[in-house]
């Protein structure tokens, strides 16, 4: 599904994969949750490309329903694997996944029996990211909360925020992340105020729908109903 000029989402993935064009290079913006790889393949390729024209794999956060295809596509692309220095270790499979603390107690069953069944593949981290480095045509916005190490990317030309799970539109409403599984929510309220200091005409979010016009001025407003 194009969203814009030289950005892509990947359609039939739990967890928003996008594609975004940077010269004559791709970027992969998260990878959905695992077994997915062949539908992010089957896109890139839809589009005219080669998996080796993917040049880098930008994960906005650890969890599984963003880096679950990364190992395999990184192996299919031979791309960097780029992720927020907090979040690394966990990507790389030498922290264990810390479990959500504030999940009741169904919850914490169904995530028992998910992570049993589902789980992503470590897989090395070439790219420690900070808050301000730039990735190909991005620039890294640090917005923890949902996770220590959850990050933003601005696509200043295109006037794009890509923001992971750290705000979400979803049935026409604006949304801050999961409140069950995020880390800290008093930081990702001020994540969101951060994020609304950017000026950006769309919003693309790790979930929900994407946020076409005055996407900035909407996020203000939503940081403004929280406080």
């Amino acid at each position: 599904m194009k969203i814009t000029d030289g950005i892509y989402q990947v359609d039939g993935v739990n967890g928003n994969v996008y594609i975004v064009e940077d010269g004559n290079n791709l970027i992969l913006v998260d990878t959905g949750l695992p077994r997915n790889h062949k539908k992010i393949i089957n896109s890139i390729e839809g589009l005219g490309r080669k998996p080796t024209d993917v040049s880098i794999i930008v994960l906005t956060h650890f969890h599984i329903d963003h880096v679950g295809n990364a190992k395999k596509l990184k192996e299919l692309t031979n791309a960097k694997v780029a992720v927020a220095v907090s979040d690394a270790d966990y990507v790389a499979g030498k922290k264990a996944t810390p479990k959500p603390k504030h999940l009741r107690l169904a919850w914490r069953i169904m995530f028992k029996l998910f992570g049993s069944v589902v789980k992503a593949a470590p897989v090395k981290v070439d790219w420690l990211l900070k808050d301000g480095d730039k990735v190909g045509r991005f620039v890294v916005v640090r917005t923890p909360g949902h996770s220590e190490g959850s990050i933003s990317l601005l696509d200043a030309e295109r006037k794009v925020m890509f923001v992971g799970d750290a705000a979400r539109f979803v049935d026409g409403k604006m949304l801050g992340p999961p409140e069950q599984f995020t880390l800290d929510m008093d930081e990702a309220k001020d994540s969101i105020r951060k994020i609304s200091t950017f000026d950006f005409d769309i919003m693309l979010s790790g979930h929900g729908q994407p946020l076409m016009s005055n996407a900035s001025q909407r996020v203000k407003e939503f940081y403004a109903s929280l406080k």
